[in-house]
Formats: C-alpha cells, sequence, structure tokens
C-alpha cells in the first residue's frame, strides 16, 4: 500500500472530509503508539509503512525502550489532546487508523505490535474480546 492510499483508506473507513483530517489522524495515533511501544517496534512497523507515515513512527528522543504504559481511555485522550478533537472522535479516528494499518503491514508485525499492549487494547485491534 503506498502513502496516498494508506491516507484515502482512513479518510474513508474514519468518514472525514479530506486528506490533512486524515493525515492529522494518521500522525496522532501513530504518534501515540510509538510512545506506548517498546524497544524497536516502532522501527520494525515503520518499515513496513510508506515513506510519508513511517516518519510518524520516529524514534522519540531519550525514548524509555520499555514504552510508556497507559490504559486505552488515556491512549484516546492523548490523541483527543494531540489532534485538537474530543475524545469519541479520537477513538474513531484510532480505530480507522489501526483497520488501515493492520491491512498495510503483516500479519506477524501486526502481532507483534499488539503484543505491546495490554489486553484492553484488544478492541481497538479488532480482536474478539473473550
Amino acid at each position: 500500500m503506498d502513502h496516498d492510499q494508506f491516507v484515502k483508506k482512513v479518510r474513508v473507513e474514519a468518514g472525514l472530509d479530506s486528506q490533512v483530517q486524515a493525515l492529522s489522524a494518521i500522525q496522532a495515533v501513530l504518534e501515540i503508539l510509538r510512545e506506548h511501544m517498546a524497544g524497536r517496534e516502532p522501527h520494525h512497523l515503520a518499515a513496513q509503512l510508506p515513506q510519508g507515515i513511517a516518519a510518524f513512527l520516529s524514534p522519540l528522543e531519550n525514548a524509555d525502550a520499555r514504552g510508556e504504559r497507559f490504559a486505552l481511555d488515556e491512549f484516546y485522550e492523548r490523541i483527543a489532546q494531540k489532534a485538537g478533537i474530543d475524545v469519541a472522535e479520537a477513538e474513531r479516528r484510532a480505530r480507522a487508523v489501526v483497520e488501515v494499518l493492520t491491512e498495510a503491514v503483516s500479519e506477524g508485525e501486526m502481532r507483534d505490535v499488539r503484543g505491546h499492549f495490554p489486553k484492553e487494547y484488544q478492541q481497538l485491534f479488532g480482536v474478539s474480546v473473550p
């Protein structure tokens, strides 16, 4: 999947009006995912994404190799704050970005990404919660 396809799919899935809104959603979601993931996982994920999208996963300066732990509600709150939207909209956009992300990378990579998140994130990743 190339950059334009990724952005267009997010725009359509999230019901956004423009590519600018879609890019903002992608950036916010990937940057918050990056804050949570440990070690080199953001780099591994970025390696499977188009260049303009992968840039949102670039390493944080002085990033903690263990990643930062926060609950799913806080995940959505951080996205809302970063994107200047309400939490319900942040959740909708996050689900769209993760859905497209799942299509764009290998199944094994998404399994590795999901492994960095607690069970409560299963609903974000489209995994059935038992």
